[in-house]
């Protein structure tokens, strides 16, 4: 009985080595009946149905089970893995993988809590593309620690039965002068409610390359007093009066629906295409984007230091990037994010499969989606938020 403990207590730290992602083989074999919690965004039916339907194929495919733990704000994920440091808990931790990124992957990094470098040598990185969009994070060099599987890009979706496209965020701002209450977006610190404050900044600020900088770097109130300006006089003509806001992007769905506002934010050209294939959206809804750009960004998994899933999680971030689930991703009648695999990486097939794709009635095309404008630095996007909801947010 003494030697069964003893064997006990010594078996767990012969398995402490992480596994190398460099032997592919290796991992395979470590994951297989490992249990993976992926951390992520709950509040879509879109998103929580594919990432079922990825459950499923990795447990057929890898013997890896799947598990969703369903959030509202990703810092909650965060603040649980800073807690299991502090208390010591250096394996064993509740997350296995988190959907992530911008200020929340800049404070994982910069505290230490995140396993890898890992994700450029996922047999399927090969395949994503190489803008710089998936090398920087916000302004923070990824650096391997967290691996691309979706694209993002700022649009409006809007009722053509009621509105037009506006050409700029000063044509948006007279429209809903023109139009009270028929304008909103999601309550910060929701990412989305967040993002719409940022690109107002960059269409407004002097000299958008600042952004680029961490904040400590400038006068913050002077570099976003346009925006501050800017919102002085929409507040007063949005939804009821800015006095409540949605919680979340899904949330504008029924005020469209219900009639109460006619144009909304979005993070992805095609989730209006798919809300209105799910039955959530008008068909007489479309999207339209400033002719200056808007912003894009990428979203990000990435591992905690003290997961006991690092190889079924790796095994999961590779499955994001296999063509086949990234073209069942892109779909809109799924979930219509933008695909991070570059095109003439692919077998001519795969390209064809989706070229052919039908992007939906609402989506724009390549060419009508314009310029992807940077992220700023994740510093902006705290100090703009933080700042919103002090002079906008409190009861």
């Amino acid at each position: 009985m003494r030697l069964l403990s003893l064997l006990v207590a010594v078996l767990p730290t012969a398995s402490l080595a992480a596994p190398d992602p460099s032997n592919w083989d290796a991992v395979l074999e470590e994951a297989r009946d490992q249990t993976v919690y992926w951390y992520a965004w709950g509040g879509s039916t879109a998103t929580n149905g594919f990432i079922d339907w990825l459950g499923d194929r990795v447990a057929e495919e890898y013997g890896v089970t799947l598990e969703h733990v369903k959030l509202t704000d990703t810092a909650d994920a965060v603040t649980r893995v800073l807690s299991e440091k502090q208390a010591g808990t250096d394996t064993g931790g509740a997350v296995d993988l988190i959907w992530i990124n911008g200020a929340n992957f800049t404070t994982m990094k910069d505290a230490g809590l995140l396993f890898g470098p890992f994700a450029t040598q996922l047999p399927n990185y090969d395949l994503v593309s190489e803008e710089g969009v998936v090398t920087a994070d916000f302004g923070t060099s990824v650096e391997g620690l967290e691996s691309p599987w979706a694209k993002a890009q700022f649009v409006f979706m809007y009722d053509s039965d009621d509105a037009e496209p506006l050409d700029s965020m000063k044509a948006l701002q007279d429209w809903a002068a023109e139009n009270p209450g028929r304008f909103t977006f999601p309550q910060p610190p929701d990412f989305l409610g967040t993002t719409f404050l940022k690109q107002a900044l960059v269409s407004l600020v002097d000299d958008p390359s600042v952004l680029q900088d961490p904040v400590e770097e400038h006068d913050f109130e002077a570099v976003t007093q346009p925006l501050w300006d800017y919102l002085e006089e929409l507040t007063p003509n949005l939804w009821r009066g800015g006095a409540a806001y949605p919680s979340s992007g899904p949330a504008q769905f029924q005020l469209i629906t219900d009639e109460e506002i006619d144009i909304a934010p979005s993070l992805s050209p095609s989730e209006a295409s798919t809300a209105i294939a799910n039955l959530q959206l008008p068909e007489s809804v479309r999207t339209f984007v400033p002719e200056n750009g808007t912003i894009g960004n990428v979203s990000f998994v990435a591992i905690p230091y003290n997961s006991d899933a690092e190889a079924g999680a790796m095994v999961v971030a590779n499955e994001l990037l296999d063509p086949e689930v990234q073209l069942h991703a892109q779909d809109p009648d799924v979930l219509g994010y933008g695909t991070v695999l570059d095109m003439d990486k692919l077998s001519e097939a795969q390209a064809q499969a989706f070229a052919e794709l039908d992007l939906g009635v609402a989506t724009l095309g390549p060419v009508d989606l314009g310029e992807a404008l940077p992220e700023p630095d994740a510093s902006w996007s705290q100090a703009v938020e933080a700042e919103w909801i002090e002079r906008y947010g409190a009861e």
